[in-house]
C-alpha cells in the first residue's frame, strides 16, 4: 500500500496552465476523488501521478519514492480508463491475465489470481467471451479485474463510468465502492459527476481551472462550500445563490428579505440548500414571495422554483403539494440555514456550520501502465 504526496505540482504547456500549485497528501488506503468540470485539470493531475504526463514543477511521491523520473511501469500503479483499453482479440480470461504475462509472474499463480479477480467483479460466467460480446458494464468490469489482478500499490480511475447508461452507473458505482472496501488500496478517482464523488469518496478535491478550490469529506464540502463555485457545483439541485445587500443583519434582494444574519453594509451572495427551506405555513412570515416559475414532481417530493434575488431559487415541498405555474408561493428560509459569500470574490464570509477543515486514455497508455511491476498485497 502507499501514501501519495503531490508537492506544489504544476503542469504548463507554454503560457497555458493546466494544473497550478497542487499541494496535497493522499493517505494510505484512502479513496480520493478529483472533481470538477471538463478542462479543470483533474485528469492531467492523475496522468502526472501515473507518469503519462511529466510535471512541469513540483514533486510526486508514491510511498517513500519521488517518482518524477520513473517510467509508468515502475510506479506500481494500475489505471482504469474511460475507454476500457481491452484487447479485442483476447477473451475476458486472457485480458485479465495479460498483466501477469507481461510482468512474468510465475504461470502457476495465473489461474488463481485471474479467477479471484473475476469473482470480485462477478465475471466468472463470461471468461470465455471476447470484449465485443460484452455490454458496456461488463467491459468496465473486465478493466477493473485487470487492474485488481496486478495487486498494485495505487489504483487510478479516470472517469470509468462515463460510457455507461444511468442504471449501469448505479450498479457499477456500488461495485467500485465494495471493491474499495475489500481491497483497501489507495485510490485516486477522476470524475465530473458530483454524485459519484459524494457516494464514493473518503475525501473530495474540487478543482477549477487547474486550482484546488476545496478539499474535504463529502459532508464537509456539501454542508460548507468554501466559495460560490463549490456551492454551485455540488448538490442536485445545486445550492440556491442570490445576490443582495446585508444591512443590520437583514439580507434584502429581489423578492427576498431574511432577518437575523451576521454582518452589515456588505454586497453579498446568500446561499441555502433546497431541502433546508420550506413552503411557508400558516402564521409563518415568509422570507421569499414570488410567482411559481416551474414545478417538478420527483416522486418523494415536489421541487418548486421561483425567481428571487436575480436567480432561480428552488425549494423542496411535500409530495402532495399542488400549485400551478404563475401561482404566488411563499417560502420560509430560517437564517440558520443560510451561507454568506463575498459577491466579488465568491469566498465565504459566513455559514451556518463552522468549517471542520481537511480530513486526513487510449490503448497506448493502457499498455504503458500494464507493464507495472507490483509486489504482493
Amino acid at each position: 500500500m502507499a501514501k501519495i504526496e503531490l508537492r506544489n505540482v504544476a503542469k504548463r504547456w507554454g503560457n497555458f496552465v493546466g494544473v497550478d500549485k497542487f499541494d496535497l497528501t493522499i493517505a494510505d488506503r484512502e479513496f480520493l476523488v478529483l472533481l470538477g468540470p471538463s478542462g479543470c485539470g483533474k485528469t492531467t493531475t492523475m496522468r502526472m501521478i501515473a507518469g503519462l504526463e511529466d510535471a512541469t514543477e513540483g514533486e510526486i511521491v508514491i510511498g517513500d519514492r519521488v517518482v518524477n523520473d520513473l517510467d509508468p511501469k515502475d510506479r506500481d500503479v494500475a489505471m482504469v480508463f474511460q475507454s476500457y483499453g481491452l484487447y479485442p482479440n483476447l477473451n475476458v480470461y486472457e485480458n485479465i491475465r495479460f498483466p501477469l504475462r507481461v510482468r512474468k509472474v510465475p504461470q502457476a499463480e495465473h489461474d488463481e489470481r485471474v479467477r479471484r479477480a473475476s469473482a470480485m467483479v462477478e465475471l466468472d460466467d463470461f471468461l470465455h467471451r471476447k470484449p465485443a460480446e460484452l455490454s458496456g458494464g461488463q467491459r468496465q468490469r473486465v478493466a477493473l479485474a485487470r487492474a485488481i489482478v496486478r495487486r498494485p500499490a495505487v489504483f487510478l480511475m479516470d472517469e470509468p463510468l462515463s460510457n455507461l447508461d444511468a442504471k449501469l452507473r448505479v450498479s457499477t458505482r456500488a461495485q467500485i465502492k465494495n471493491l474499495s472496501h475489500e481491497l483497501k488500496v489507495t485510490t485516486v478517482y477522476v470524475t465530473h459527476d458530483q454524485i459519484e464523488a459524494m457516494t464514493l469518496a473518503d475525501r473530495v478535491v474540487v478543482m477549477k481551472k487547474g486550482v484546488i478550490q476545496q478539499v474535504g469529506t463529502p459532508t464537509e464540502i456539501y454542508d460548507n462550500p468554501a466559495n460560490t463555485f463549490v456551492a454551485s457545483f455540488i448538490g442536485s439541485p445545486a445550492m440556491n445563490l442570490m445576490d443582495g445587500t446585508l444591512q443590520g443583519g437583514v439580507f434584502q434582494g429581489n423578492n427576498v428579505r431574511i432577518e437575523g444574519l451576521p454582518g452589515a453594509g456588505e454586497e453579498v451572495t446568500l446561499g441555502f440548500r433546497a431541502e433546508d427551506a420550506s413552503v411557508a405555513g400558516p402564521g409563518e412570515t415568509p422570507q421569499i414571495t414570488s410567482k411559481l416559475y416551474t414545478i417538478e414532481l420527483l416522486g418523494d417530493a415536489v421541487m418548486l422554483t421561483v425567481r428571487a434575488g436575480g436567480s432561480l431559487v428552488s425549494v423542496k415541498a411535500p409530495k402532495d403539494f399542488r400549485a400551478e405555474i404563475g401561482d404566488e408561493v411563499a417560502f420560509h428560509v430560517p437564517p440558520g440555514i443560510c451561507h454568506l459569500y463575498d459577491r466579488r470574490s465568491g469566498e465565504r464570509t459566513g455559514a451556518r456550520h463552522p468549517p471542520s477543515g481537511d480530513g486526513p486514455p487510449p490503448a497506448s497508455d493502457a499498455e504503458r501502465i500494464a507493464t507495472t511491476p507490483t509486489g504482493p498485497m
